[in-house]
């Protein structure tokens, strides 16, 4: 009797110990954002961005990816004073992956004048939890 309170103690100890281990930075994540307007012929871009501390969810998605699309959404209204802009966030463990993206991107919009936003000036950063 006392070898199985023994085990089922060691069985408990291992499994709260599992459930509160941190878990792993995981791969890297890279994104860009790009945002464009009906109404003006300017499209805006960032370069390809590490973000710092996040990992993809299982389904392989950005968590709140749309805060992230809001800070670029917020930039352009408040700090560029341009209304009106649909802002996107692209994100990929692959660089390579993200730039072929990229450059994908852009050539659909080869007609528009594209505008770098640098780093010195936008960069994402993590939303709060």
């Amino acid at each position: 009797m006392r070898k199985i309170y023994s085990l089922l103690l060691l069985a408990l100890v291992f499994v709260a110990a599992s459930a509160f281990t941190p878990k792993g930075k995981g791969k890297t994540v890279y994104a860009f954002g790009f945002a464009a307007s009906f109404n003006d012929s300017i499209v805006y871009y960032t370069e390809i961005q590490t973000l710092d501390s996040i990992s993809l969810d299982k389904n392989g998605f950005l968590p709140k990816r749309d805060l992230y699309t809001y800070q670029l959404k917020n930039y352009l209204e408040y700090q560029m004073q341009k209304s009106d802009y649909t802002c996107m966030i692209y994100f990929a463990e692959n660089k390579a992956q993200l730039q072929k993206t990229a450059s994908k991107l852009k050539g659909k919009y080869k007609q528009s004048t594209l505008q770098l936003l640098p780093p010195d000036k936008f960069t994402f950063t993590k939303p709060e939890e």
